[in-house]
């Protein structure tokens, strides 16, 4: 698993895309300086690892588009020691992202096949999450309640059972729309419970699927 000269000076150029795209928070742009892309990537796409774009990962699903990942990130203000959900292991480069700005991190997937790549190459690259195999619906109600949510897949609306695992003074951030289209969604609880809920603009997500019963 290398990570070369090479590789380091083309995420210092992605780490300048994002910026001139208007990504501002410096844990957020350090954290995608310091995740070596390439290894979460087939070898078909590697050599493309540092344009700011998606690309397929198997199962339907994809890493997505650094822009997009810092943007989620930089909305859910990520403190050191924060708890944080997430939804959507994939290749788990977002979970990666959380836990170099310091984040505790919990991830759920709902591709079986994933679930297990990604549990294996994470640890194997320096990076421990807490992994869960399930709905990521339903998300972790046992380990609730946290202080930041993050969704990493389309959802037609916002789930009840993540939005009650959310803490007094919280924010979740989720892509919400029925379509192939979504709009960006923070989700902020106040200290007395209180939910506000703003939109951030217009992504392209896989859609989140609900019910493990017939994966592979």
């Amino acid at each position: 698993m290398v990570d070369s000269y090479k590789h380091k000076g083309l995420r210092n150029l992605l780490v300048e895309t994002i910026k001139k795209k208007g990504i501002s928070d410096q844990g957020v742009l350090d954290a995608i300086n310091n995740i070596p892309r390439h290894l979460f990537l087939d070898s078909t796409f590697q050599n493309h690892a540092y344009e700011d774009k998606p690309f397929p990962i198997g199962a339907g699903q994809t890493i997505s588009q650094p822009y997009t990942v810092a943007f989620q990130t930089e909305l859910l203000q990520v403190k050191k020691r924060d708890k944080i959900l997430e939804v959507g292991t994939g290749s788990g480069y977002q979970a990666c992202v959380l836990l170099e700005m310091g984040a505790v991190v919990y991830t759920i997937e709902r591709q079986k096949s994933l679930y297990l790549k990604t549990k294996l190459l994470l640890p194997a690259i320096g990076y421990n999450p807490k992994f869960f195999y399930g709905d990521g619906y339903l998300g972790l109600p046992a380990f609730a309640p946290f202080d930041k949510i993050i969704v990493t897949a389309g959802a037609p609306s916002i789930p009840e059972m993540l939005l009650g695992q959310l803490k007094n003074g919280g924010i979740m951030v989720i892509p919400v729309g029925a379509g192939d289209i979504q709009n960006m969604i923070t989700v902020t609880r106040n200290e007395k419970g209180e939910v506000t809920i703003k939109e951030h603009g217009t992504f392209r997500f896989v859609p989140l699927l609900q019910d493990k019963a017939n994966d592979k």
